[in-house]
């Protein structure tokens, strides 16, 4: 070894002995405090106690000695921000459910009435992103796996539900009534649902535990991946992540957000490119004022663009299962997005070549105009109905 490289190996090798010692000794670390290292090296992986390892880098909660030490080094440290879950209101708590099929499934559905309950998402697998999920007599014959990203590389089959979104947006999609029938029943309920848990009890979610979420359930074999959480702006490795999933033919929807009604205010990850952004409907079949807007009208008429809303869906007082096997009433875009992702999941067909390209195909197809006549930024290209 030549003297320039042992000098290099013994000034590495002190600054990382250093840092082990101030983290352990001043506690500094803070989980407000989150970054994104780009860099592949396992000694700095180690030393910063890398919570979640991407092709591009790892990310972790640094002190501030450990940011001198990497900035010391040259190596390329970036913050990190938060998204947060859509919820527009607090949630009205009720021991048993008004009906059993909420206003909004029977919205997706071409029915005369709400007496026929809705069937359909066998063999479908829907990835859920949120707060995780509360067992549920209505979703525990579901949940097919869990795991919480919330913590330092994930935690295989804890995702406990602390808040109740989470659940709400799983009922959404694939609740089945429970084993007695007499509970709610969602968009599809023969769906498979793989929780994945990246927002905390307050409803935070950190950009890299959304982004190594969403890494997860396409590794898992999701077809589906609904996100009901969004921001202004977002790290590149949120980006990067869904174009993980939609190179690997995964569908990906979104809530494009509660900052209405501005033309242009669809959230991230929902007006990333690729993504299916949806927006909120209300019981007459309105669009709320704090339900975000697209950008279609700026866009060539029947293609979606980046931060165009595709499609509009219930998003005001819709019931689902809730913390402590009881329900809840919700509104908001996160409660729309479950809808959509469970028409697709109903619709879905794996013997095509691309079946997400033909979903999109089919969504846009059965998509009944609403608002505006034609494509709008409200509602997009309306809402995806269904017949039993």
């Amino acid at each position: 070894m030549n003297l320039r490289k042992y000098a290099v190996f013994c000034a590495l090798s002190l600054a990382l002995t250093l840092s082990h010692s101030a983290q352990a000794a001043s506690k500094q670390s803070n989980p407000e405090s989150r970054f994104f290292v780009k860099s592949q090296s396992p000694l700095w992986r180690n030393s910063f106690n890398a919570r979640h390892v991407f092709p591009e880098g790892f990310s972790a909660n640094l002190s501030d000695w450990q940011l001198r030490v990497a900035r010391a080094f040259n190596i390329d440290v970036q913050p990190l921000g938060q998204l947060f879950i859509l919820e527009e209101a607090a949630p009205q708590e009720r021991a048993l459910p008004d009906a059993s099929i909420p206003w909004g499934v029977g919205a997706m559905y071409d029915l005369p009435s709400l007496a026929t309950r809705p069937v359909g998402g066998k063999g479908v697998s829907v990835a859920v992103v949120d707060t995780g999920v509360s067992q549920h007599p209505d979703l525990d014959r579901r949940v097919s796996l869990c795991k919480d990203f919330t913590v330092a590389r994930g935690a295989t089959n804890v995702c406990i539900d602390t808040n109740g979104h989470g659940t709400h947006v799983a009922g959404v999609i694939a609740a089945d009534g429970g084993e007695d029938g007499l509970g709610i029943f969602g968009v599809a309920p023969e769906a498979s649902l793989a929780i994945y848990k990246a927002c905390s009890a307050e409803g935070e979610c950190w950009v890299d535990d959304v982004a190594a979420a969403i890494r997860a359930g396409v590794d898992d074999g999701a077809q589906i991946v609904v996100v009901s959480a969004g921001a202004d702006s977002a790290h590149s490795v949120l980006a990067n992540a869904v174009k993980y999933a939609l190179d690997k033919g995964v569908l990906v929807i979104a809530a494009a957000g509660n900052d209405g009604p501005y033309a242009g205010s669809v959230d991230t990850p929902a007006r990333l490119s690729g993504v299916l952004a949806v927006g909120a409907l209300d019981t007459q079949g309105g669009t709320p004022e704090w339900s975000s807007r697209g950008s279609n009208s700026r866009s060539l008429l029947g293609v979606l663009e980046d931060g165009d809303i595709a499609f509009a869906a219930p998003g005001v007082r819709v019931q689902g299962p809730w913390l402590s096997g009881v329900y809840a009433e919700l509104s908001g875009t996160s409660v729309a997005a479950p809808h959509v992702a469970g028409v697709a999941a109903k619709v879905w067909n794996a013997s095509v070549k691309n079946p997400a390209y033909y979903v999109r195909d089919v969504l846009e197809k059965i998509a009944r105009d609403q608002g505006v006549e034609g494509e709008d930024n409200a509602t997009g290209l309306g809402t995806p109905v269904i017949s039993q």
